[in-house]
């Protein structure tokens, strides 16, 4: 691909919840695990990423600690919780199958209509 994927309304609480379930991660740091499991498809931003992590850790999805970065700065760790995991699962579980449907949808061909 050319170009990085723009993200459908929801999937950045997915994929924080994705790049925080293997290590506890700063913002940063999660900018670049997105891109790595994505095989670098998707590129995050910051602007939206910093209200998607207020919003996951008020919903108790992830939990943050302020500690010392690999630069020597102060970062927010963030990983994630129980009811995090048990939220990614279930999003899971409900996006493969729509994701297998949404994939089959551009080769329809007007006879399977």
């Amino acid at each position: 691909m050319d170009k990085p994927l723009h993200l459908l309304l929801g999937t950045l609480d997915r994929l924080i919840r994705t790049a925080v379930s293997f290590e506890p991660l700063h913002a940063y740091g999660m900018v670049l695990r997105i891109q790595q499991i994505s095989k670098n498809r998707l590129e995050i931003q910051h602007c939206p990423l910093y209200p998607a992590l207020d919003r996951l850790e008020r919903r108790g999805r992830i939990t943050g600690e302020w500690d010392e970065s690999e630069n020597n700065r102060t970062a927010k760790y963030c990983r994630l919780t129980a009811a995090g995991m048990r939220r990614l699962q279930t999003a899971v579980e409900k996006w493969n199958p729509i994701a297998d449907v949404i994939a089959g949808i551009p080769g329809t061909t007007p006879e399977e209509v």
